[in-house]
């Protein structure tokens, strides 16, 4: 029979609970999690609305100029046809050829039109170019009135049909000409296909320049900011080589901006030793404090008959009972909490304890045997392993008909398992819970204090593990131990 134990937790894995509001809005509020991503993204975002911004308005700006060298072209194409009109005797409006070849040309792209408020406001064309032939310049319905509240200026505007169906800006003014006293108007025409198609061009290349300035900028940004957050990463490798038993301080040198953070870690690493040192000292004064009297009692009390001497002998060492439980619980704590750097090699552990108790069971001719990973190492002091694997060992070795087998590895990261077999006798589930708790003993008959297994539980949970009993195929008890385990 084995007094030792561990919890078979991966058998059962917990249910994961949905997060709360509260949590999920935390959760949200941290983007990625990482400071680098967050830079890196906050920088990208950046980029990106500003480079767009830069490609719409240069773009526009483009487009905006052409347009306005097509308006330019289109006042003179206006003012030539201003100049040419003339009034007949009738009143008619004529207007005169116009120097200008291409709105001689039937079609060419470049047109004139001439036209005067009819009734209800529209307006009716009284003169076109020959390059129009019979059809009209596109114009709204409500331009009369538009250009009547603009009497002089000139309106322009796109229109997508012209008279071979081409894309055309077009110009119009309204006039007085001498000798009327009703305004014409005077439109001038002109083929915006080449612009429209320079546009597009002009839009093309600059995507295109924007795409690859953006991913330059973005690859400029993250070697920036990795460089630039190079000592965090270091200083986040010296933390967790602290923590994982590689190192007892941080010896780097960072720049002044977080050479103060990493001299506060040292400082507080130093501040902890020093507390867990005055705490063992002072826990250490207490029971030696308490077992002077204790054992003065004792020594009193001897070997007297009567109810007083027995009273006295049995609550002595009940008292003496409680004094060294809190103690090794005291030091227990004290020691995991020191522990933090300490790396203690599991094989080598296990091979020294199967050496010695083999031969303190020689009689029995127990065989003992253990395998474990030569890399795996546990997070704490080695005095504190031993004491756990001693007697978990020596127990199974006590209560075993002739074979002792463990096993220990891996089972998360930062955490390993250790499981302690017996070909004993076993231990009946009812009675496995009472086998932990300090002082119970299963078989008056067998010699020992009942300690064993409160020793193993009170160091196991002082370093954050459990323990519990199970049934093993060798035919007695199993013992599976979960402990942190030292990474890399």
């Amino acid at each position: 029979m084995t007094e030792a134990g561990a919890d078979e937790a991966h058998a059962n894995p917990q249910t994961k609970r949905a997060p709360s509001g509260k949590e999920w809005g935390r959760w949200v509020g941290r983007p990625g999690r990482s400071l680098t991503r967050r830079l890196i993204w906050l920088a990208a975002a950046w980029i990106l609305v500003a480079l767009v911004v830069t490609g719409v308005v240069l773009t526009s700006v483009f487009q905006e100029s052409a347009l306005r060298r097509l308006g330019n072209t289109l006042g003179d194409t206006i003012d030539e046809a201003v100049v040419a009109a003339s009034i007949t005797p009738e009143g008619e409006v004529f207007v005169g050829e116009i120097q200008d070849a291409r709105t001689q040309r039937l079609l060419s792209g470049k047109y004139w039109m001439v036209a005067e408020p009819g009734p209800g406001g529209r307006l009716q064309v009284v003169a076109r170019s020959a390059s129009l032939g019979r059809a009209d310049l596109e114009h709204a319905p409500d331009l009369g009135e538009r250009l009547r509240s603009a009497f002089g200026q000139t309106i322009s505007y796109n229109a997508d049909d012209g008279p071979k169906g081409e894309p055309l800006r077009i110009a119009a003014s309204m006039k007085q000409l001498p000798g009327r006293t009703a305004p014409v108007v005077f439109f001038a025409g002109i083929d915006r296909s080449d612009i429209d198609a320079d546009t597009r061009q002009f839009a093309t290349v600059t995507w295109v320049a924007m795409l690859l300035l953006g991913a330059g900028l973005v690859s400029a940004v993250f070697i920036q900011v990795r460089v630039g957050l190079r000592p965090l990463f270091d200083l986040r490798d010296e933390i967790s080589d602290v923590r994982k038993g590689r190192s007892h301080r941080i010896e780097r040198n960072y720049p002044l901006e977080i050479q103060p953070l990493a001299e506060q870690v040292n400082r507080l690493l130093t501040h902890n030793q020093e507390t867990v040192e005055r705490q063992r000292t002072h826990v250490g004064n207490l029971a030696h404090a308490l077992k002077t009297p204790l054992a003065v009692m004792l020594a009193e009390a001897g070997t007297s008959e009567g109810v007083l001497p027995d009273m006295v002998r049995k609550q002595s060492r009940v008292m003496q009972d409680q004094v060294d439980h809190h103690l090794r619980r005291a030091r227990a704590a004290a020691r995991a909490a020191h522990g933090l750097g300490e790396r203690t090699p599991v094989g080598e552990v296990l091979d020294e304890l199967a050496v010695m108790l083999e031969r303190v069971f020689e009689t029995k001719a127990v065989e003992i045997d253990w395998r474990a990973p030569d890399e795996l190492a546990f997070l704490g002091e080695r005095q504190d392993l031993q004491e756990i694997f001693g007697n978990l060992i020596e127990n199974a070795a006590k209560w075993c008909k002739r074979r002792v087998r463990i096993s220990a590895g891996v089972s998360l990261p930062g955490q390993m398992i250790v499981v302690v077999e017996d070909d004993g006798p076993g231990l009946p589930a009812d009675q496995r819970d009472a086998a932990l708790k300090r002082g119970t003993r299963m078989d008056e008959d067998t010699p020992g204090t009942g300690l064993g297994l409160s020793i193993v539980e009170d160091l196991t949970r002082a370093y954050g593990g459990r323990v519990t009993l199970a049934d093993s195929d060798l035919g007695g008890l199993k013992v599976l131990l979960e402990l942190p385990a030292a990474e890399g």
